[in-house]
């Protein structure tokens, strides 16, 4: 999980576990090297690829998660899932980063690639404020369109055992190793 080879995480592994854990439990890899993010990103296979940077925000993040595992359920899904850790793996959060040219940095945020190419990206204004019933459907409209995968990521039965972590960044300890 940690990489000690790049830039230290700004909060502490264990108090963000469960927000990982979210993820990877409706189907999602995580990105931990800027070399996965690009092996991950940067394929032309016509195949979609998702990644969600995550992040500790309560407020936007604690929207996110659900409403992308609840859009995860539709009939038409992305190819491949992948997520990267704002403030945890920083390089790997800045690479992926470099490919949504023309956005500031934004977590959480949502971008859909195919072929190497950002095709659509949600920043974290569009999700702030928004409850995850409508990031769902937002994201649910764009798969509708741009995806082909069959859908959903895992069974509702397990879906419905997923727990969502709604935390305030801001009682997060920072990572003091």
């Amino acid at each position: 999980m940690l990489n000690i080879i790049s830039r230290p995480p700004m909060y502490d592994p264990e108090a963000v576990q469960h927000m990982r854990d979210e993820l990877v439990a409706v189907g999602f890899t995580e990105l931990l090297t800027p070399e996965e993010v690009d092996k991950a990103i940067n394929v032309k296979d016509d195949k979609t690829v998702l990644v969600m940077v995550n992040s500790v925000c309560g407020c936007a993040a604690g929207s996110a998660r659900p409403g992308v595992s609840l859009a995860l359920q539709n009939n038409k899904i992305p190819d491949k899932l992948y997520t990267v850790f704002a403030g945890m793996e920083r390089d790997a959060v800045d690479r992926a980063r470099q490919y949504v040219a023309g956005f500031p940095p934004s977590s959480p945020s949502v971008a859909l690639f195919k072929n190497g190419s950002l095709i659509y990206f949600m920043p974290r204004y569009e999700i702030e404020g928004r409850s995850h019933q409508e990031i769902a459907a937002a994201l649910s409209e764009v798969f509708n369109e741009l995806c082909s995968n069959q859908g959903p990521s895992i069974s509702p039965e397990n879906f419905a055992r997923v727990i969502h972590a709604k935390m305030c960044g801001s009682k997060i300890p920072l990572f003091k190793g």
